[in-house]
């Protein structure tokens, strides 16, 4: 299937999920789900997918849910979790590197009736991952580098995710330089677009292609912070 974009019912029908979370309503709804949200998400995915390549030869990515896909029921029986059962927005991952694909560096993406949410990295680092992550930056010259391409993506207009600790972990302290590198908890660079850009398909993929390029520096880095993580 040939991705042109996603439909004009798309957003609406986001919207109608939102104001009808119920599982009853969902499933005699399914149809309209599957034509305006699940079929051009696979063919969106198999299109940027191919594209992705160009920027990153050895990406992951496959049209199916659990893989670049995301359920569209929540996880409720979550401590914490939200209550309602079904997402409004859908998400895409495309994720470099074997193992947990949140926790190897990717590109993200998710619209909703309110956002176009574009992002490169990881959200959330697991402890083995924000083990290697503090291990990285303990070294100089490495901490350095990630200050300067954080820089760098922010002169061009990106964000980058709030800290999560207040105080210095082991290893780091207030005389060190970008020593505040240390109190994130992931590391991630994230832009916020229209969602009504997902109408137009070559627009949408000009768009992405042009943002991660633009992010790729930090997606690479955060890449080679993943390769160092020790296995249990």
């Amino acid at each position: 299937m040939e991705f042109v974009g996603f439909t004009k019912k798309t957003l609406p029908f986001l919207e109608s999920i939102r104001q009808n979370n119920d599982k009853e309503w969902f499933e005699a709804n399914r149809s309209e789900y599957e034509e305006n949200i699940l079929n051009p998400s696979r063919a969106f995915v198999e299109e940027f997918g191919e594209h992705l390549m160009a920027l990153e030869p050895t990406i992951n990515f496959s049209p199916k849910i659990n893989k670049s896909l995301f359920r569209i029921y929540r996880d409720t029986r979550r401590m914490g979790a939200i209550k309602v059962p079904l997402k409004h927005r859908i998400g895409f991952i495309f994720w470099q590197g074997s193992g947990s694909r949140l926790q190897n560096s990717y590109f993200y993406m998710h619209f909703s009736p309110d956002e176009l949410f574009v992002a490169v990295g990881v959200r959330w680092f697991e402890k083995p991952m924000l083990d290697a992550y503090r291990e990285y930056i303990q070294d100089d010259s490495r901490r350095e580098k990630l200050a300067d391409v954080l820089k760098s993506i922010e002169d061009k207009g990106y964000k980058v995710i709030e800290k999560g600790y207040k105080r210095f972990p082991r290893g780091f302290n207030v005389e060190m330089s970008d020593a505040d590198l240390s109190l994130y908890k992931g590391m991630a660079t994230y832009k916020v677009l229209d969602p009504k850009l997902i109408v137009n398909g070559d627009k949408l993929i000009d768009t992405l292609y042009k943002i991660y390029e633009e992010m790729l520096p930090l997606q690479q880095l955060v890449y080679e912070i993943s390769l160092r993580v020790k296995e249990d």
